[in-house]
């Protein structure tokens, strides 16, 4: 069975890399499921949960943005402004942050600070959504 060659890369560090046999993630476009030989795409990234398939394995990221290419020969490449695996997640950290930007969204911020309170919610809302499923999944 063929798979694909999967990286994620943030401006840190190369936050995954391996051969996956499938991959689902949010778009401007909405949901997607990208399987080998799948046609190749460029498209934006929403902030959201990222799932691969790996095998019988599962691994949810939190991803806060960014690209997707897929290039031919089932290459599929995310430039990301932050990924996280579920498991390295902070629920505690997620929930101040989603509950700071709340705040200043609140108080009817302006300009550029608006923006950065709204990238900071996504961020957080998709690692909680992330953390709180990998919980489930694991009682």
């Amino acid at each position: 069975m063929s798979q694909i060659h999967f990286e994620i890369v943030t401006p840190e560090k190369v936050a995954y890399q391996d051969k996956i046999d499938a991959l689902t993630l949010d778009t401007k476009d909405g949901e997607i499921t990208i399987l080998p030989n799948h046609m190749p795409l460029v498209s934006v990234l929403r902030p959201g949960e990222m799932r691969i398939k790996k095998g019988n394995e599962e691994i949810f990221m939190a991803v806060s943005g960014g690209f997707v290419e897929v290039q031919p020969d089932s290459k599929v490449i995310i430039i990301a402004d932050a990924a996280e695996r579920a498991e390295d997640i902070n629920e505690l950290k997620a929930e101040e942050a989603r509950a700071r930007a709340q705040d200043i969204l609140a108080r009817k911020a302006t300009g550029e600070e608006v923006a950065d309170a709204e990238a900071a919610l996504a961020h957080a809302l998709a690692q909680l959504k992330t953390a709180r499923r990998r919980k489930k999944r694991n009682i």
